[in-house]
């Protein structure tokens, strides 16, 4: 019995640890979002007015968010409080909103729903691609409100291992 409370206290502690370390309390509202493209390594990319990349959820349908709660703590949706707004060479008539469960708006390009990724800490990063997590896959999007999909290295007189990073629970 005190080696399961002992683990239970163990596995909170190290939650909360990651948590503060993630910086999983900043805001994702903005007062005036504005969605701009940037050049990371996965090429052109939509990113929020912070430099941060905005992901796409594989599991969200018909313009509508299936991220919320722990979720949406390890992935913010962009949430504007007004109209958002188009950077250069992004076209504004693809971005919008939705209504999300707790009533507030989180911006949309291409009726995607847009989120950052809690450990891109720097503009610019794309930790979050092809990341599975909360039932399906996450992409950085394209100019375009497609998927970017990171293109496997390919050495045709070499093998090598691949190794995906999980970067939260339930890994």
């Amino acid at each position: 019995m005190k080696k399961i409370v002992l683990v239970s206290l163990m596995a909170a502690l190290g939650a909360i640890g990651f948590f503060a370390a993630a910086g999983i309390g900043r805001s994702a509202g903005q007062a005036n979002a504005t969605v701009s493209l940037r050049k990371t390594a996965l090429g052109s990319v939509l990113v929020n007015s912070r430099g941060h990349t905005l992901y796409l959820f594989g599991k969200d349908r018909n313009g509508k968010s299936a991220c919320a709660g722990s979720c949406a703590s390890f992935w913010p949706p962009l949430i504007v409080h007004g109209k958002p707004a188009a950077g250069s060479n992004v076209n504004a008539s693809m971005l919008g909103t939705t209504k999300r469960a707790d009533g507030s708006l989180q911006v949309t390009y291409k009726k995607h729903p847009l989120y950052t990724f809690a450990l891109d800490k720097r503009p610019g990063q794309v930790k979050g691609e092809g990341q599975l997590a909360f039932g399906a896959k996450w992409y950085a999007l394209s100019a375009r409100g497609r998927a970017v999909l990171k293109a496997p290295a390919a050495n045709p007189t070499t093998s090598t291992t691949t190794s995906t990073a999980c970067y939260y629970p339930p890994c």
